[in-house]
């Protein structure tokens, strides 16, 4: 049950009143944000898959638990009056497959994550969890700028930041119980 009023019309969709309804504006702004976190990341479509699933299992969103990019993200960003032809998931790139997702968690260093996505999954999770000590981590540092360009730590940073604070707007506000994602037929 969400933690502020939303009137049973829009149960369907919580997340989309309380963001109209309550802080437009503020909304106005994180939507461009993520719409641009979805168009304009470096990463690629796994790498990006890396950080937003373990981010999401941090901040304890089912709603971010559920959405497969490859899937879900251009018709989030055709919703949100975005050509979906921008986003990251239609650059080609190959697709995630469910072990993918459930490694993350499980089994971080499973021999199907490259090298840098074993990295941004750490980083991701430190991100979230150790933000104090992954300041001070000099080696952690030294193997991020071996896998990665100044620019694609900004960019991989920008990214996890968006999800850590509208994944858990969401969750805290418990406006992901209403706007599951759907499950795919032919994984059900």
């Amino acid at each position: 049950m969400p933690r502020v009023h939303v009137p049973n019309s829009h149960a369907d969709d919580p997340s989309a009143y309380v963001w109209s309804h309550y802080a437009p504006e503020i909304a106005q702004g994180a939507a461009g944000y993520i719409q641009a976190v979805y168009t304009k990341s470096l990463m690629s479509l796994r790498e990006l898959e890396a950080a937003r699933t373990r981010t999401a299992q941090i901040n304890g969103c089912a709603l971010c638990l559920g959405m497969r990019s490859a899937r879900d993200l251009g018709g989030y960003l055709q919703n949100s009056g975005v050509d979906p032809h921008l986003a990251v998931s239609a650059r080609g790139d190959p697709e995630p497959d469910e072990q993918f997702y459930a490694e993350i968690s499980a089994t971080p260093d499973w021999s199907g994550f490259s090298a840098r996505e074993r990295l941004i999954i750490i980083y991701a999770g430190r991100m979230g969890e150790d933000p104090q000590g992954l300041k001070h981590d000099d080696a952690f540092w030294a193997d991020m700028h071996a896998c990665f360009s100044d620019a694609e730590i900004v960019d991989m940073t920008f990214c996890i930041g968006a999800w850590m604070a509208l994944g858990r707007l969401t969750h805290v506000l418990d406006l992901d119980g209403g706007c599951m994602v759907p499950a795919r037929a032919d994984a059900a």
